[in-house]
């Protein structure tokens, strides 16, 4: 069951998934288990907590033996020294992602790590290029988080991207099972990141409210936020907070974050922004991560095979 590409290859994953480096989420209790099931985990640096972070990668190394990688938001870097902080914890796959990345790509790549760039449309994944990444992560707008404001879904980006470069590609957004998966390689992927899904796992460290409310939510549960206002855009869960948001630009959305921590791990839907994917409404379980992965695998080769056998296209 297992997949041989040019991400497995770079990555040294068995299984070309790749875990989203949410803020405060993406920490060692669920980039361990991404990586045990033969996935890539990725621990944040968004947060800005970097002596906590330090902790979290030593962490990583007791739980797992398998490869990680680190992600570095460039537009929420406070810390001038980030791409020291980063060598010197020994780690050989970096995402850089909010920003501009030739800030710190040619750095990055003379400590020789491997760098992927996320990037929400085609200009920016030229742009990308230039500046000398190994590989693109191409998020589609209907995935959960900060967001271009000029919103693009994959369908459309994915193939446009992918017709214009010659690196591997990971998809990300709508990624949440086998079909989905296969879907993003016939599009021209080699690999998906998935963002919701592993929010919403066993051993992702959010409250259980949180958690819930995804499984309960419906495909038209999202929201997209301050799509004409200062700052990136995001999509997030329905809630009393983010649909008073829809149609509104605030002048510092930053303010909606301030109390972060009791959404996250107190539970408080509506203390802050809780940020998911439209692949909500296709979220009926909290399941292990392992589980999540494994299935997803065995649900590409059987969506690959069915299509396949059912067209006439296994000669």
């Amino acid at each position: 069951m297992s997949i041989s590409n040019r991400v497995t290859d770079l990555l040294g994953v068995e299984h070309p998934i790749v875990q989203a480096p949410m803020g405060w989420i993406a920490r060692a209790q669920l980039a361990s288990a991404v990586s045990n099931a033969g996935g890539m985990g990725i621990i944040e640096t968004g947060s800005g907590e970097l002596d906590v972070i330090r902790g979290e990668i030593a962490r990583m190394r007791e739980l797992t033996d398998k490869p990680f990688g680190v992600n570095i938001a460039l537009a929420y870097v406070r810390d001038p020294g980030i791409v020291r902080f980063v060598v010197d914890q020994g780690v050989r796959f970096v995402t850089t992602s909010a920003g501009d990345p030739s800030r710190y790509c040619a750095e990055l790549k003379a400590a020789g790590l491997t760098v992927f760039h996320v990037v929400p449309t085609l200009k920016g994944a030229l742009k990308a290029l230039e500046a000398g990444v190994d590989g693109l992560i191409v998020e589609g707008a209907e995935g959960g988080g900060f967001k271009n404001q000029r919103d693009v879904a994959s369908m459309v980006l994915l193939p446009l991207v992918c017709s214009r470069v010659n690196v591997p590609v990971i998809a990300a957004g709508g990624i949440v099972d086998g079909a989905s998966m296969a879907a993003a390689f016939a599009l021209g992927a080699e690999g998906v990141q998935m963002g919701t899904r592993m929010l919403s796992s066993v051993e992702s460290p959010v409250h259980d409210n949180w958690k819930n409310a995804i499984v309960r939510a419906e495909e038209t549960d999202t929201v997209f936020l301050n799509r004409g206002g200062k700052g990136p855009a995001l999509r997030a869960l329905r809630t009393a907070r983010t649909q008073a948001l829809e149609f509104d630009n605030p002048e510092d959305m930053r303010a909606h974050f301030a109390n972060v921590r009791e959404l996250y791990f107190g539970g408080d839907m509506e203390a802050a922004i809780p940020l998911a994917g439209q692949v909500c409404g296709r979220i009926d379980a909290i399941r292990p991560v392992r589980e999540i992965i494994e299935d997803t695998i065995r649900g590409f080769h059987e969506t690959v095979g069915g299509l396949a056998s059912r067209y006439g296209c296994a000669r």
